[in-house]
């Protein structure tokens, strides 16, 4: 991506991810890394150079650990990002809706990835029947494969596209337990719904 955040967001995004505590600077660069699904990781002569502004402005706080250093927020950065809270969940959106263009985007090179898939298996079983002989690879085998490939990739989609959601309605009106107690019946019921079909 050429530019995920627009000019005063990823200052503001970095207050955000201060709010549940002190952080060091790597552990900022993959907390947004993981929001964006791996597909943006910034630089550390991106985040570096921004925390060092916080600090000048009094936003958050420098503590060094050995070689290490941890951030955490001050009194007057809780006060801006509490101020800001609209602002953050306009951004909470934005970040939402690309993290889901790009889910479609994997979505559809995956399945372009396998019709091409099916094309060559298609191609490499032909082979094999026009050479046949006693002990030719089971077909079974390569459509299980290209099955597994394609439940793999249902369930990317679907951590992705909850996350967004569920980062949205954090900045928004907050996530509450009911919400927690329903992905967790939802996927319990999941997981032992997909392994008995696997037994």
């Amino acid at each position: 991506m050429v530019q995920v955040f627009a000019h005063g967001q990823l200052r503001l995004y970095l207050l955000a991810l201060l709010e549940d505590g002190p952080r060091h600077g790597y552990e900022l660069i993959t907390a947004l890394s993981d929001r964006f699904g791996g597909t943006y990781r910034p630089s550390a002569g991106t985040v570096y150079p921004r925390l060092s502004r916080l600090e000048e402005e009094g936003l958050v706080v420098r503590t060094a650990e050995g070689r290490k250093a941890t951030y955490a927020l001050t009194g007057a950065g809780r006060a801006e990002l509490d101020a800001r809270r609209g602002d953050l969940a306009h951004l909470e959106e934005e970040i939402a809706e690309t993290v889901r263009r790009q889910a479609t985007q994997v979505r559809t090179d995956v399945q372009t990835a396998m019709r091409g898939l099916r094309a060559d298996l298609a191609a490499a079983a032909q082979r094999a029947r026009d050479t046949a002989t006693p002990g030719v690879p089971d077909p079974d085998r390569a459509a299980s494969h290209r099955r597994r490939v394609e439940a793999e990739a249902l369930v990317r989609r679907f951590v992705d596209e909850v996350r967004a959601d569920l980062r949205v309605a954090d900045a928004r009106d907050g996530v509450g337990e009911l919400t927690v107690e329903t992905v967790r019946t939802v996927l319990d019921t999941a997981l032992r719904s997909v392994r008995s079909t696997l037994r």
